[in-house]
């Protein structure tokens, strides 16, 4: 089974949507938070955060499934949406397999 276009796209959406409201969070939000003595941001960013954690979840599954990944690679994966920047590494790692894949072999 081969990853589709329409997988692939998802997931990179999904990567960088992760990433920066991760990054807003850690950078901007809790700043705000613990410095600033304003949680309000927190608040929003974080439940925002979460529930696209979870999509992200569900987009690299679907890859994962369909690209036969092992377990391991699908949890580092994952785990990616956890780490300020990794979704961004994982997402142009993930792409550059693909399109590897995807290339006609040399004959």
């Amino acid at each position: 089974m081969t990853v589709t276009d329409g997988a692939l796209l998802r997931y990179r959406v999904m990567a960088w949507v992760t990433g920066v409201l991760l990054l807003v969070l850690v950078f901007v939000a809790m700043p705000l938070k613990y410095i600033g003595d304003d949680d309000r941001l927190v608040r929003i960013v974080g439940v925002t955060h979460g529930w696209m954690y979870m999509v992200y979840i569900v987009t690299a599954l679907i890859l994962a499934y369909q690209a036969r990944w092992r377990p391991g690679r699908t949890l580092l994966v994952l785990l990616a949406g956890t780490v300020p920047f990794a979704s961004f590494v994982a997402e142009r790692k993930v792409v550059a397999a693909a399109r590897r894949e995807r290339a006609p072999a040399d004959v």
